[in-house]
């Protein structure tokens, strides 16, 4: 079976998820067509054909507006949370394309796009659930202006539910730690869905009721409180049936478009047995940063060094030749580079900001890092796949080398290094700092200590990190701290002889760590965090 193009990857995930939506959609559509129609017959007298004229256009209105929540979602999703525009940049962009005639940068035409994403699936979802709740409660409501607020209240909880998945961030795809079947991942996120269902339907009832204040009708004060009460069971069993169909909506196309597809050619065959390793490389080099086959390469990449599963694909990493050892382990740090780069020139203009005189009058909680740090650390979930495959990878090569290409093109000393450096400047980021002691300090746990502020240095208040601890940011940030230190202790105790019969002859620096400048940090800095791990006291 010849293995499909990475391009074509999201296109047929996105058409199977439309197929597969449809079949809860229909089935909760008459289940709650059925409910309610035997809670509460219509008293309107109706031939037989207009009865069943109106239920399929009923039908089909449901069945389109679950599709246009689908396709807007599946456009809106992404792996990568990209930060949307905000209405003031927007504005300054506008104008100066009017005023100045000059074009946006890419970087503003890049989150704008994103922000009229964000706005067409908020407008998409109103626009859905105004035809969704109508086609639920048609035929049972009595009078023209109950079904015009029906349907208003049905635009508003649509609008609200938007506005709260955008601002959750529930667009971003999650891919889940242990890769399950379809169906018992489809059935473990059942309750889940159910749960989540029953409280937006609660909330946005009572908030929808709010706003019959502002209607006032007429059939409201004629109608008995019987009527009027079982008019609201009915408008909150719609919307509950909306709510419902749109959470299992949510989960399947989680389910679908994260789960693990294989970049390898089908075992046995003649591309198998000459290069199994270039689909995988030309996904993860070719494919764009924010994309889901990016993700998927790196997903797979991280299954096939940690398992021992497909033992041939990784097998063939340690070729003869060396070069797709050093390709593999190359897309594998360049993501680790970049964070601890960003991290090193946002926590640089921090301490820029902080430094000058006219601001030392200014208390410790005041000080705030440079928003530049924070985008990064949102990516958290392809930093945690890298440092993984590229520690397994490291940790294998101790048995499965049998070139040793790994030690001979250097990529053992690239990938520690790049490891420790990553680590420093999370933690930095986290608040630790790091103060280098003199060369008899190098040994032991005393070669390294947290600084304490003084008045000649530049350095981060630890008040500023308080204030971010516990946050999202502060986990996603504490997430990829144990990550990194969890992968450099494979390594380290893979290699701990041998690191140790290094550090005694003095040739720990120049066969673990490489000669440039680290990405983060300085040579000996990361000499020193290393000894803490060889100590096992690195914490």
């Amino acid at each position: 079976m010849p293995t499909l193009p990475p391009e074509t990857i999201p296109r047929k995930r996105f058409l199977g998820f439309l197929i597969w939506q449809s079949i809860p959609t229909t089935l909760l559509f008459f289940l709650f067509k059925a409910a309610i129609s035997a809670f509460a017959p219509t008293t309107r007298p109706r031939s037989r054909a207009s009865s069943i004229l109106g239920f399929l256009l009923c039908f089909v209105s449901f069945e389109l507006s679950q599709l246009l929540f689908s396709a807007s979602l599946s456009f809106l999703s992404s792996p990568q949370p990209d930060r949307p525009a905000s209405p003031l940049e927007l504005g300054l962009g506008l104008v100066r394309l009017v005023v100045e005639s000059r074009t946006a940068s890419p970087e503003l035409r890049r989150r704008a796009r994103v922000s009229l994403t964000i706005a067409t699936f908020v407008v998409a979802c109103a626009v859905s659930s105004f035809l969704s709740v109508a086609a639920v409660c048609w035929g049972v409501s009595s009078g023209d202006s109950i079904g015009r607020v029906v349907g208003f209240r049905g635009f508003v909880v649509g609008l609200l539910y938007g506005v709260l998945y955008v601002y959750k961030r529930r667009w971003v795809l999650k891919f889940p730690i242990v890769q399950r079947t379809l169906y018992f991942s489809f059935k473990m996120g059942l309750p889940t869905a159910a749960r989540n269902s029953f409280k937006f339907s609660g909330a946005a009832y009572v908030f929808s009721s709010l706003l019959l204040a502002f209607l006032p009708d007429h059939h409201y004060v004629r109608a008995s409180m019987g009527r009027f009460l079982l008019e609201q069971i009915i408008f909150y069993m719609g919307t509950l049936a909306v709510f419902l169909c749109w959470e299992l909506i949510h989960h399947l196309h989680q389910v679908l478009h994260t789960k693990r597809f294989i970049f390898a050619p089908p075992r046995g065959s003649a591309a198998a047995e000459t290069n199994p390793s270039e689909p995988l490389l030309a996904a993860l080099e070719e494919s764009h940063p924010s994309a889901l086959v990016h993700y998927l390469a790196y997903l797979d990449l991280c299954m096939v060094c940690e398992n021992n599963v497909d033992t041939w694909r990784r097998a063939a990493f340690f070729e003869e030749t060396g070069d797709t050892y050093k390709r593999v382990i190359a897309v594998c740090l360049r993501p680790l580079e970049k964070l601890a780069s960003k991290l090193a020139e946002g926590l640089e203009t921090s301490a820029d900001k902080s430094y000058p005189l006219s601001n030392q009058l200014l208390s410790p909680a005041d000080f705030q890092l440079d928003s530049s740090c924070y985008e990064p650390i949102h990516h958290y979930q392809l930093y945690a796949w890298c440092a993984r495959a590229a520690a397994s990878l490291t940790v294998h090569s101790h048995e499965e080398d049998r070139y040793g290409v790994a030690q001979l093109s250097g990529s053992n000393a690239a990938v520690l290094s790049t490891l420790l450096s990553c680590l420093l400047a999370v933690e930095s980021f986290m608040g630790k700092r790091t103060h280098l002691q003199s060369q008899h300090h190098f040994m032991g746990a005393s070669g390294i200590k947290w600084a304490t502020p003084n008045a000649g240095r530049r350095y981060f208040p630890s008040s500023t990190v308080g204030k971010r601890r516990g946050s999202p940011l502060h986990s996603k940030a504490y997430a990829i701290a144990d990550v990194l230190r969890t992968s450099i202790y494979q390594i380290v105790s893979a290699f701990h002889d041998e690191m140790l019969a290094s550090a005694k002859s003095g040739n720990l620096e120049k066969e673990w760590t490489i000669n440039a400048k680290p990405p983060f940090g300085t040579r000996d800095l990361l000499l020193q965090k290393l000894h803490l791990f060889l100590d096992f006291r690195a914490s």
